[in-house]
């Protein structure tokens, strides 16, 4: 069932965008929108912004419950702070939205789950690279003349947004394309105004109801792979076959459409930016079967031999849903939970 349209009676309704642990590609992502962003300024009020306006939290926490009607909610919960705001922007807004990859399934941060936690900063503070001799940790509370400063602590695995809070929609993308963007916010103004019905809540919007590889213009015919390789290892390309059949581990079988296959197209393979397609249950599970489908054998043990020669396994059917995955982590950053 379709939610209620809008009342449109409240006017210039408050817009929010927050950014946890992601890269900022989202941001940027609202920005190449271009003349959308004055349709954004036109129809909202924007309240809450931090990578693009001067707002703060006790902003935030003083607003009344649900008086946001949108927040973009960018990046993953890698800390206290992190999932602090995701509950505080989950109470003022009427609609939270996961928004790009981090949010949605951990992206490459979520990596980060296949190390514990305090093994991830003892390398970010001791290898080759940091001028740290005396191994001088952060500390999560400091005291100075001012008063007593408080840095986030980072929490045992990285979850997104949808295992931390309720959240009303699911828009991928690494980071969404700006014609999905426009298309959602056009979707919400128009709601606002009785001239729409949103989505049911718990929809992935602004994407196709299928794989990349239904989006891909390269033909399928062949299978008869006998080892997977880099796609720089593979010369010459054909321009016009699947990249998969060609022995490039290509993960559109497993990929929710709406990007027009821009990748393949371009002649890389697809990286799975876009997540699970509609009713994948785990992105990695589904994708060793699709690969395990084109390999020229019957034998199992020459199947598994072959699957084990794709470079960087983890990394190739994980690599932005780690965190949102069956798996969720690794065995030693699960024993090192508290």
């Amino acid at each position: 069932m379709s939610a209620k349209p809008i009342d449109k009676a409240r006017q210039k309704p408050k817009f929010a965008m927050y950014w946890a642990a992601s890269c900022g590609g989202c941001e940027i992502a609202v920005l190449n929108t271009h003349e959308m962003i004055l349709e954004v300024d036109a129809n909202f009020e924007v309240v809450f912004w931090p990578v693009a306006m001067d707002a703060k939290y006790k902003d935030v926490e003083a607003m009344p419950d649900g008086s946001i009607l949108l927040t973009l909610f960018n990046g993953g919960i890698r800390n206290d702070e992190n999932e602090a705001m995701a509950k505080l922007m989950r109470r003022k807004s009427q609609i939270l939205v996961a928004f790009g990859s981090c949010a949605c399934e951990g992206c490459i941060p979520g990596l980060a789950n296949l190390s514990p936690a305090g093994e991830i900063v003892r390398t970010a503070f001791t290898t080759i690279t940091t001028d740290n001799p005396h191994e001088i940790y952060p500390r999560t509370s400091y005291d100075v003349p001012e008063g007593e400063l408080h840095i986030p602590k980072i929490a045992p695995l990285l979850r997104p947004l949808g295992q931390v809070v309720e959240v009303d929609y699911f828009m991928p993308g690494c980071p969404p394309e700006s014609h999905q963007i426009k298309a959602v916010i056009d979707l919400v103004i128009k709601a606002i105004h009785m001239e729409a019905e949103l989505p049911p809540k718990g929809s992935v919007i602004g994407v196709g109801d299928s794989t990349v590889c239904d989006e891909c213009p390269r033909a399928r015919n062949v299978k008869s792979i006998h080892a997977f390789a880099r796609i720089q290892d593979v010369a010459p390309l054909d321009p016009t076959l699947c990249l998969l059949e060609q022995g490039i581990p290509c993960n559109g079988p497993a990929t929710r459409s709406g990007c027009m296959a821009r990748c393949p197209q371009a002649g890389a393979q697809c990286i799975g930016c876009y997540g699970p397609a509609e009713g994948v249950m785990d992105y990695g599970a589904r994708l060793m079967t699709a690969f395990a489908s084109v390999i020229d054998s019957n034998d199992p043990q020459e199947i598994e031999s072959i699957l084990d020669g794709i470079p960087d396994p983890t990394g190739q059917v994980y690599r932005f849903n780690l965190a949102g995955s069956l798996l969720k982590a690794s065995r030693a950053a699960h024993k090192a939970e508290p």
